[in-house]
């Protein structure tokens, strides 16, 4: 570098980098661009797999009692319903992780702890006296996969500038969600067949004589890829020492309402894409007997994930505030167009118009996943902006500097509590049914929740003269 330069460039064999200026323009052109996306690119395969893994008993568990276990239909739906509880939660703790530990370093070994479940998960199916509670700990130890979501996109917003964001954390959580479609794809055909011969171990036989199932490779299959992302994260990404932060200075978001705040929509939006994703087989099943649900069951979530980074790119152009405003107004509606598709106690019905509908809610849901996440990083910049209104140069770069440190740390924790929705809103529709013999009064409900997020949206976001337009 001559003498003067105000672009400072990473060795090109550094994986630390110690002064990352993503938003300055002639730093971005020469080197953050090419940087930032190296890493995106090793980001995104593994955030995959990491979804692949959270989704694995959601596949296996309807698989269990073909090859002799004889869990109750209740042990089964905790089985599912385990690695969202611990998901979510681990992911509050994953939201502040990256500040105190570097992002490549995170990426690597998160990614390698996906090799414990799915390993276990392997050995554990070929014996058909392996207790319950052993699936139980497998099932918590999927919720690494889910948790690596919120330090993933923590991560990756401190690689972009911020109105590139929502193009970047788009691209990353909707390729990455596209884990869940590919886990429900996959696990269904390669337990068909011996895909590693020998080395895998003997197919199990079934219990109603069948054709024997190779339910291990519904773990296997994801190892020799885990080890792949991993090393190539060890290798190819970056830690930014620009993103160290102490807990303490992540923690002031406990203080923020603007944190509180977004962790509502985002429930609205993550949540209801990864509880509609767990509960629509189940739902299809209840109401529509006639219908095999695994036939339709990857291709909401497949849109919802899609549409995530698509949701990202326009709230980079016509502003995220609006855009989740009317994704919310929206899905009232397509949510009473479930409603009115559905059977009448148990009449009726009509199955067609209740999937449109459905697969509406999953295309919303994931253009609100990225049109919330782009609106994060635009309040804390505008609130920062405000509290250093009359600070001099040097106070407005350290202000900057720490509305980056808590608009990813929002990113990670709003995270972590969207995807508490992966257990309610099954549990909504099973509570429902059992007081009520239909699901209505869930759908009701997600209704009325959706109707504060609106309002939510509209007060503090977007109406003219509100708070933190953005």
């Amino acid at each position: 570098m001559t003498a003067g330069s105000d672009v400072v460039h990473p060795r090109k064999d550094s994986r630390v980098i110690s002064d990352w200026q993503p938003e300055d323009p002639a730093y971005w052109a020469a080197t953050g661009h090419r940087v930032a996306t190296r890493n995106l690119v090793i980001s995104v395969p593994a955030l995959l797999l990491a979804f692949a893994v959270w989704m694995l008993f959601s596949a296996v568990s309807i698989s269990l009692p073909k090859i002799g276990f004889t869990f109750s239909t209740d042990q089964l739906f905790w089985l599912v319903a385990l690695p969202s509880l611990s998901g979510a939660t681990l992911r509050i703790f994953y939201s502040f992780i990256i500040p105190l530990v570097g992002g490549r370093r995170w990426t690597a070994l998160s990614t390698a702890s996906l090799l414990l479940p799915t390993l276990w998960l392997g050995y554990a199916v070929q014996n058909p006296n392996t207790p319950y509670w052993v699936f139980v700990a497998i099932a918590i130890l999927c919720g690494f996969g889910g948790a690596n979501f919120s330090s993933s996109m923590s991560n990756i917003s401190f690689f972009y500038p911020k109105q590139r964001q929502g193009f970047a954390l788009g691209m990353n959580a909707g390729l990455g969600n596209v884990g869940v479609s590919v886990a429900q794809l996959v696990i269904p055909l390669v337990i068909s067949v011996g895909v590693f011969g020998a080395l895998g171990g003997a197919p199990q036989p079934a219990a109603d004589g069948g054709a024997p199932l190779f339910l291990q490779n519904a773990g296997f299959i994801w190892v020799p890829a885990i080890a792949l992302v991993a090393v190539a994260a060890w290798f190819g990404m970056n830690d930014l020492t620009t993103s160290r932060s102490s807990f303490a200075e992540q923690a002031v978001i406990f203080r923020r309402k603007h944190n509180w705040l977004m962790c509502w929509l985002y429930i609205g939006t993550f949540g209801s894409y990864i509880g509609f994703s767990a509960g629509f087989p189940m739902l299809v099943k209840s109401q529509f007997p006639a219908v095999n649900p695994m036939t339709y069951a990857f291709i909401g979530p497949l849109l919802g994930a899609l549409m995530r980074s698509v949701g990202g790119s326009m709230a980079d152009r016509w502003g995220g505030a609006r855009l989740t405003f009317w994704v919310f107004a929206l899905m009232i509606a397509a949510v009473a167009g479930v409603l009115h598709f559905l059977p009448q106690d148990g009449q009726g019905g009509n199955f067609y118009g209740f999937l449109v509908s459905f697969m509406a809610l999953f295309v919303l849901s994931g253009i609100g996943n990225g049109t919330t996440f782009r609106m994060i990083p635009v309040i804390f910049r505008t609130l920062h902006e405000r509290l250093s209104a009359s600070a001099d140069a040097a106070g407005k770069k350290v202000a900057a500097h720490q509305a980056s440190i808590e608009s990813a740390a929002v990113v990670g924790f709003s995270g972590a509590i969207g995807a508490y929705g992966g257990f309610f809103i099954p549990k909504s529709y099973g509570t429902s049914i059992s007081l009520t013999g239909g699901p209505s009064l869930a759908l009701y409900g997600f209704i009325a929740f959706y109707v504060t997020c609106l309002a939510v949206t509209w007060w503090w976001y977007y109406r003219r003269g509100a708070e933190t337009p953005c």
